[in-house]
């Protein structure tokens, strides 16, 4: 298992203007479990970590502050296999795998449940919060979850929020609130949260809970995962891929090394 504060120095390549880690899954959520171990004895900002996908890559080109927003993140992960393919291609060192956030949350969880670490999972709606939650606590039946909440609040509630973490406690806060809300949130609040480690989720609960299905495995691992949720909501996604994915790839020609 990774040795605690390892996941800082982790060596990183730069795609579309992001240092991204050079970690696979299995690594990834070792480093998440020894992290939380070590964060329970010691004082300190909770540990960070976020991802990036197309979405992500061609916001950081339209919004310097947004880009400044991801930078504050002590680990970003590739969530898309574009960016492994590219940086197969093109990097220095290239990225082992994709780190889609649907994978690496069963991964952390089975190790946590073994280690004792415990789950907060914040966002998405009480519905899908909740059979979320339950989903994974059928999998993983010794998992503890210190708490849970659905992610539709007021800006004047968010005090109430973040007390209502801090009195859980969890070792590991899941957010999923979107992008780019859950990165401002985390800006926000970093500071105040009494947690382990952050790590934002986008549509994770929607996939965990069963409403969103994800694509089949050829899709996922031939990079086409966005054409299958698309597919399925094609109005709120199809227009939203058409204009990101140019730029998602023209970062990565122009940004990367």
């Amino acid at each position: 298992m990774a040795q605690p504060d390892d996941m800082k120095n982790w060596a990183t390549s730069r795609l579309g203007r992001l240092p991204i880690v050079q970690a696979g899954i299995a690594r990834s959520a070792e480093g998440f479990v020894a992290t939380a171990l070590a964060r329970r004895v010691r004082d300190g900002r909770p540990f960070y970590s976020t991802s990036a996908n197309g979405q992500v890559l061609a916001l950081c080109g339209q919004d310097p502050a947004f880009l400044s927003l991801m930078l504050e993140a002590d680990q970003i992960h590739a969530d898309g296999m574009p960016m492994v393919t590219y940086s197969r291609w093109f990097a220095k060192v290239p990225l082992p795998e994709r780190v889609a956030t649907t994978d690496l949350v069963h991964a952390v969880a089975e190790r946590a449940e073994a280690a004792g670490v415990t789950f907060y999972f914040l966002g998405a709606s009480e519905e899908v919060n909740l059979r979320a939650v339950e989903a994974m606590q059928r999998k993983f039946p010794r998992l503890v979850f210190a708490g849970r909440r659905n992610g539709y609040f007021k800006p004047d509630e968010e005090d109430a929020v973040i007390a209502q973490v801090n009195a859980a406690k969890p070792d590991i806060l899941w957010i999923g609130l979107g992008v780019p809300l859950e990165q401002r949130f985390v800006s926000r609040n970093r500071d105040r949260l009494d947690v382990g480690i952050i790590k934002t989720s986008g549509g994770l609960f929607d996939f965990l809970s069963g409403k969103n299905s994800r694509a089949p495995g050829w899709m996922q691992a031939a990079g086409l995962e966005w054409a299958y949720r698309a597919w399925l909501e094609p109005r709120r996604l199809a227009m939203r891929y058409l204009t990101t994915n140019p730029l998602a790839i023209g970062a990565l020609i122009r940004h990367s090394n």
